[in-house]
């Protein structure tokens, strides 16, 4: 390490070029003591001597590591969290696992078709019953546990619809979140009846005239959510801002601001307190189109409600269910798009599975914690390298170090579910996060790897092959750096670095 030290003082005080744009046209590094020297330049730079860089690069064909820098300090990981939520979940549950969603009656309907009693929808967090993988449909998405109760003869259900979410127990928000993440989309409540992803699109246009209020409406329709309208149409041409603003545990959506006469509209992802109650509203549509009539109420039940005792299944009818895409697909929904709520809710998912007994003390985020820390004994990860709250990375108190993650990839790599792990990632240029990054350049539909992104933390790991054909695994975290150049970001200096190594014509070994 003496002799990089060495390294990092000769480039800076020579002032040579950083890697990035202008690396890109470099020559390949051709060596492994080439490829050190141009990594610990890039990481010497002035312009981080605020930051703190965390860097791990191992072969997967060696063992061998290639460059590091921090391996062992705990940095905020961002969504690279994901990294681990994916892994304990695809291993605790399996590549093929589905979440199911079922349908209980104290009894099957009579000779008519007529539900005595109260149906009930146990949810058990599956996170695709939503528009956006239904043709844009919500409808669409409900029509498995529709088709199971006309398959089941109901016509009539003399009860309540009720809404069952009590198989997660815990607060509706991963530990560590920050208020000002619930009115984004970001931020979505953790629901074991979640519906639409928990969010639903508000649309705001411009009124018919100047100085009438512009006119709101949400898709899909509903009035779980009601708008406040405080905005104001403006002369043409007249500059947007438009604000919207739901307060905690309310589903009031005060908009203000102007926007212009000839303006085309905006569309935003707005979020909404206690999202099952949405789940029984459209699911009770959906049974009016389908021509079952509802009697009773509408009502959602949690665990609370349930003061931790679960929902007595055996003790009831299962007239019908429908059950989630299986875990590898799931997994791909969390990686690539960084789905936080699909993240908590697999999180959720196998600390329920592990639960000994119902406990109000211990919170299903809780036993997926347990988990996951089991998990990472076995997977070989250094005890005291990793303390998680949630499963996403919104929490900024999630900690974890480069070698950690380093030390999780290569597990994975070898696991049983390798494959769905792997393909599960973002690929550079091509798709999710990283659609828009990279391209170009070697790491160009090479690099698979996972984006994290907080305000002062930026990451990217995942997987690379060099040039050379060597298989490697990479971690990078970079912390605490304030960007002040408009052309330039964080993400450019964590991609520089994949690029080198995608650029790569040497070996981890002579």
């Amino acid at each position: 390490m003496a002799a990089v030290k060495m390294m990092l003082r000769s480039f800076v005080a020579l002032g040579f070029l950083a890697l990035g744009a202008a690396a890109q046209e470099q020559k390949p590094a051709a060596t492994l003591a080439e490829l050190q020297q141009r990594l610990a330049q890039h990481i010497a730079q002035p312009r981080f001597s605020a930051a703190f860089w965390g860097v791990q690069i191992v072969s997967l064909d060696t063992g061998k590591t290639l460059f590091e820098n921090n391996p062992q300090k705990l940095f905020s990981p961002a969504s690279n969290s994901k990294l681990y939520t994916v892994a304990v979940a695809l291993d605790r549950l399996g590549a093929d696992y589905r979440i199911k969603t079922s349908l209980y009656a104290k009894a099957s309907p009579d000779a008519v078709g007529t539900l005595d009693g109260d149906l009930v929808v146990y949810g058990r967090g599956d996170p695709t019953v939503n528009a956006r993988l239904h043709g844009g449909d919500i409808y669409k998405a409900l029509e498995p546990l529709v088709f199971a109760l006309t398959n089941a003869g109901v016509k009539r259900i003399s009860g309540d619809l009720v809404g069952d979410e009590s198989y997660f127990q815990g607060a509706p928000y991963g530990s560590g979140w920050s208020w000002g993440d619930f009115e984004n989309y970001y931020g979505a409540e953790i629901s074991a009846l979640t519906i639409n992803d928990n969010t639903l699109v508000a649309s705001i246009k411009p009124g018919s005239r100047v100085g009438a209020p512009c006119e709101l409406a949400l898709q899909p329709a509903t009035a779980w959510l009601t708008f406040s309208n405080r905005t104001e149409t403006a002369a043409k041409a007249a500059r947007r801002s438009i604000h919207l603003f739901r307060p905690v545990g309310e589903n009031i959506i005060y908009v203000s601001g102007q926007m212009a006469l000839d303006d085309a509209g905006s569309t935003e992802d707005v979020t909404m307190c206690h999202p099952a109650g949405l789940f029984v509203l459209l699911m009770r549509e959906a049974l009016a189109r389908a021509n079952i009539e509802v009697s009773g109420k509408s009502r959602t039940v949690n665990w609370l409600g349930r003061q931790g005792n679960p929902l007595e299944t055996d003790k009831l009818v299962e007239l019908g269910s429908m059950g989630s895409p299986p875990m590898r697909d799931l997994a791909r929904e969390v990686e690539k798009p960084s789905q936080n709520l699909y993240a908590d809710l697999l999180l959720a998912q196998v600390g329920e599975k592990f639960r000994a007994a119902p406990d109000v003390r211990e919170t299903s985020e809780d036993l997926g914690i347990r988990e996951l820390n089991k998990f990472l004994s076995e997977a070989g990860v250094k005890r005291g390298e990793v303390f998680f709250e949630e499963g996403s990375g919104l929490s900024r108190d999630n900690l974890t170090t480069p070698e950690a993650t380093a030390a999780l990839l290569r597990f994975m790599s070898r696991h049983a579910c390798a494959q769905a792990y792997r393909d599960a990632l973002p690929i550079a240029g091509v798709d999710g996060t990283l659609r828009n990054r990279m391209k170009g350049t070697p790491a160009a539909n090479n690099v698979r790897a996972k984006t994290g992104s907080l305000r002062w933390a930026a990451s990217l790991s995942g997987y690379v092959t060099t040039a050379a054909g060597e298989h490697l695994a990479f971690s990078l975290m970079l912390n605490r750096y304030h960007n002040s150049s408009p052309n330039r970001s964080s993400r450019d200096d964590l991609d520089a670095i994949a690029i080198q190594l995608a650029s790569f014509t040497g070996h981890s070994e002579p």
